[in-house]
């Protein structure tokens, strides 16, 4: 997917400060004034575009769009840059972008994997509250380089496909004689987030997998992987009605053109609300050299799997004979199946079925592939100031998921101060792997299952059932960032806490 590097000539800054002004004037509560000065603060903390910079903000807005989805309209959110959804940002480029709301709803983006500074992370009401129908705020800051993505942080929002690609190209990809290919992955319902979390919540989802609600995470917490054996796990807790990639099934899958002989750098995202895929490059052999934007000592293969909210970038060098080679992307624990096509001018297009012949495997159940993953670099040596159990617990009926056994909003912070070496040991207690993402912090797999290992370094973690995952990372900017399950269902029944760095 590739994208024009065209600015807009305007510069400006729109800011509505009608939602701060309205908090102040209704909440007379102490703590409701607290929370309107820490907006106004944060406010004032904003970028504010100057014509002396020379260079005008890239405009993205929130909108509506409709699908075709197997010969039905649909109508879902979109992240609409300057050449389609998502963006591209070129080597040295800053993140600067004007954010306008073009939905009849408020909503906020998370900039998924970036660091930027805590007031523009991108979470409703921390600091700064959601922008309401019409709003435009503004957003600057130094990106990461590498496959990334953004999307709204209201779990129902991103469920209706409020998210894109964001891609921060590095100097090495310019010069590199190869094609970029983004595979943007969606699960996705013609009923409403609503309708979706009540099947899912009275038990009528569908999914795979029959250890609904096995016990209360005080009762599982003391097993392991030989206790399990006569309990499966829940792989899935809803069958979607499609499987997307790049906005399109299988049945009309994009075909993209490609040279014989040629590289591909195929950047792959789960932005999916609650599906874990495989993915399949079949003849096309492929070698995985990043995870979530960080580059891992190269590993071959042809099936890889990712997590929600996860990314894998794959370079495949295809055969001097033209062909077509499809790559799919696999649900895990069943047979449907997406993906797009890499073809040569001319070559034949078969069709291919939505439904593979057998169950896809589920992922990574004993960490077998995260444990290959090797940073180039590891983080710098150096003492652990602070450690935490984390423990992810849950069931399926009743359909609650906790972290610390506590939901969101009544959690227990995990607490740092900045500049700490802090490592965090997730302990997973439930019967569902959990996807655990930190805000604002990229950390390193320095345990799996109580093996010391040297891993990738990632800003998304999959915590199998009853396994063990422990990340290092030094604490940053002095805020509250939020650490939670990507899971969509999980995470609008209140898997959620927050990593509080204090000065």
């Amino acid at each position: 997917m590739r994208h024009s590097t065209d600015r807009s000539t305007s510069l400006y800054l729109c800011i509505s400060t009608t939602v701060v002004q309205e908090t102040i004037m209704n909440t007379i509560s102490r703590r409701g004034f607290l929370a309107a000065g820490a907006a106004m603060l944060a406010y004032s903390q904003l970028p504010k575009f100057a014509a002396a910079q020379g260079v005008a903000p890239l405009s993205l807005q929130a909108a509506t769009r409709t699908l075709d989805v197997d010969g039905r309209a649909a109508t879902v959110f979109g992240l609409a840059g300057p050449s389609g959804q998502g963006l591209v940002l070129d080597p040295g480029q800053r993140f600067r972008v004007d954010l306008t709301n073009n939905l009849d709803v408020s909503t906020i983006i998370h900039w998924h994997g970036q660091i930027p500074p805590n007031a523009q992370d991108g979470v409703p009401d921390l600091p700064l509250p959601m922008l309401a129908p019409g709003e435009t705020r503004s957003y600057d800051f130094e990106p990461l380089s590498g496959t990334f993505w953004m999307h709204s942080h209201v779990p129902i929002q991103e469920m209706q496909l409020l998210a894109a690609p964001l891609i921060v190209r590095s100097k090495e990809d310019v010069a590199a004689d190869r094609q970029e290919v983004v595979l943007f992955l969606h699960d996705f319902s013609f009923k409403t987030p609503q309708e979706v979390m009540a099947e899912i919540e009275e038990g009528h989802g569908g999914g795979h997998g029959d250890g609904h609600g096995g016990g209360h995470m005080g009762d599982m917490a003391g097993m392991d992987h030989g206790a399990m054996d006569g309990m499966a796990m829940d792989l899935n807790d809803y069958d979607w009605d499609a499987y997307l990639a790049n906005d399109r099934t299988l049945s009309d899958p994009e075909v993209v053109q490609v040279e014989r002989g040629g590289r591909i750098r195929l950047r792959v995202i789960n932005a999916a609300a609650a599906t874990v895929f495989w993915i399949e490059t079949g003849k096309a052999q492929a070698r995985l050299v990043a995870v979530d934007g960080h580059a891992i000592q190269p590993i071959q293969g042809t099936r890889f799997g990712l997590a929600m909210g996860q990314r894998l970038d794959l370079e495949i060098d295809l055969p001097q004979d033209g062909g077509a080679w499809p790559i799919l992307a696999l649900r895990e624990g069943a047979r449907e199946r997406t993906g797009l096509i890499l073809a040569t001018p001319g070559a034949e297009i078969r069709r291919i079925d939505t439904l593979a012949e057998t169950d896809a495997p589920a992922f990574d159940t004993d960490l077998s592939q995260e444990s290959r993953l090797i940073a180039l670099n590891a983080l710098t040596s150096r003492p652990v100031d602070r450690s935490h159990i984390v423990t992810l617990g849950g069931t399926m009926q009743p359909y609650v998921w906790t972290i610390d056994g506590a939901v969101w909003g009544q959690h227990r912070p995990v607490s740092a101060k900045s500049g700490e070496r802090v490592v965090l040991s997730f302990h997973n207690v439930s019967m569902m792997g959990h996807p655990m993402h930190l805000h604002g912090h990229v950390f390193q797999i320095v345990g799996l299952n109580g093996r010391a290992v040297s891993g990738a370094f990632r800003d998304t973690v999959y915590v199998p059932s009853m396994s063990k995952v422990d990340i290092a990372l030094d604490a940053g900017e002095a805020a509250r960032w939020m650490l939670h399950c990507h899971h969509m269902p999980h995470l609008e029944t209140g898997m959620m806490t927050e990593f509080a760095v204090s000065a």
